[in-house]
């Protein structure tokens, strides 16, 4: 059976690695070197040139950087995966693979705190525009496309908004504008959300959440599904000459690897976001337990969810599992699971979550998501306190909100330890 066709708890485990082309290690070992040698004058010629694949130099691609590209790819269904130094990265590097100056991209409102700080004030920085539109009216997007406008974005369950979208139409508007939908899919990733059979084109990861799940590493992903066809006219950058490359053309040489061929040659080999082989030998043991954790983590979060709906200190509670959640049906649509991550406000304000927040034990206070631990956090004062008031208004991030990304311990556990911290604001 061919790769292709394994189910994804055993790509997670064994895809894109055959032991007997590493010495017959069947763990996968870390190439932790600089760069490698070449076989002779030729052979160095070749690979500089494009002609023939392999290793030059660890900031362009190392042997075990390789094998998680190939594993992620295998478990999207896709063409081809680059992996960076980390999600900020991953992002950065596919906008501008295809975006320059004077050109703009539409994107969801409903953003992580990050990102739309790298949207709104550091990608202006270099000409390129970004049109914010909240993304829960699919012709919102429409509205804001013109001759210049290079993609759609959105995150696929938005942190910490939780809200979801449309992804069928979006990408059909998209498409029907010839540019591609690209998808932030760190909250879903594999598991919960199949994105290239619902119409994305690309789609990005933050290796350090959910796909790794243990707060230790740094890491980011591209994965281009290779269905978007970049000879449309509209993307020269893919279709004519790189220059740095003697003339090359991505898409008549690499064809529906193109992007990612280009965003390794040109954005990683210049800019230089790589990763270290030793953060993607990590990330590759998280990625092998995938399926195990984000199951009882999806499982873990309805629970505490559900809990928290009927406690009298909590005014709302926002997990697209429940009934309540105004996008449930398009949870449903979509995604296998619900997530991890849930929101909710406390009676009272900031001011009441504060004291829940520094009164919980167990549960860590911290800036990250995707661990097998329980996190919490006040988005408002910290991920988000850089964005103005309207801005946060416009991405569903309240003065009350408390997020939540729930971990592996027991459910019991992680609702014995709020109720410390609820008892704390009586």
């Amino acid at each position: 059976m061919s790769e292709e066709k394994w189910k994804l708890e055993t790509i997670s485990v064994h895809g894109g690695h055959d032991p007997r082309d590493d010495s017959n290690s069947r763990a996968v070992p870390i190439h932790q070197t600089t760069s490698y040698v070449f076989e002779n004058v030729d052979h160095a010629a070749k690979l500089f040139d494009l002609q023939e694949a392999g290793h030059i130099y660890s900031r362009i691609s190392n042997r075990t950087t390789e094998v998680l590209e190939n594993r992620l790819a295998l478990m999207d269904g896709g063409s081809g995966a680059l992996v960076v130094s980390s999600g900020q990265a991953a992002i950065a590097t596919a906008v501008l693979n295809i975006t320059r100056s004077g050109q703009n991209i539409v994107s969801s409102s409903h953003l992580y705190g990050g990102t739309h700080t790298l949207f709104q004030h550091t990608l202006a920085k270099m000409g390129i525009d970004v049109r914010f539109v909240d993304p829960r009216e699919p012709e919102n997007f429409a509205r804001e496309v013109d001759d210049n406008t290079r993609c759609m974005y959105l995150e696929t369950i938005p942190n910490p908004r939780n809200s979801v979208a449309d992804f069928q139409a979006i990408s059909e508007i998209a498409h029907d504008n010839e540019i591609p939908l690209m998808v932030d899919g760190t909250v879903t990733t594999p598991y919960l959300f199949h994105a290239f059979k619902h119409g994305v084109d690309i789609v990005i990861y933050s290796l350090t959440k959910f796909m790794a799940g243990h707060g230790n590493s740094l890491g980011g992903a591209i994965v281009d599904s290779g269905n978007f066809d970049w000879d449309n006219g509209k993307f020269p950058e893919m279709t004519e000459g790189d220059p740095s490359y003697h003339g090359i053309s991505y898409w008549e040489t690499f064809g529906d690897t193109a992007f990612v061929t280009k965003a390794r040659t040109q954005y990683l080999r210049d800019m230089g976001p790589c990763i270290s082989p030793f953060n993607s030998f990590l990330i590759m043991q998280g990625v092998e337990t995938l399926t195990l954790r984000m199951e009882r983590q999806c499982e873990n979060a309805f629970k505490v969810s559900r809990w928290l709906e009927e406690q009298p200190q909590i005014s709302w509670v926002n997990y697209p599992g429940l009934e309540s959640h105004p996008e449930h049906e398009l949870a449903k649509k979509y995604f296998n699971a619900y997530g991890a991550i849930l929101s909710f406000g406390v009676k009272g304000g900031f001011n009441e979550g504060k004291k829940l927040i520094n009164s919980v034990k167990m549960i860590s206070h911290l800036a990250n998501i995707g661990d097998a631990r329980t996190l919490i956090i006040h988005p408002a004062s910290t991920t988000h306190r850089q964005l103005s008031d309207d801005d946060r208004k416009r991405a569903g991030v309240t003065d009350d909100l408390i997020r939540m990304s729930v971990g592996l311990e027991h459910p019991d556990d992680i609702i014995e330890d709020l109720k410390g911290g609820l008892c704390a604001i009586r």
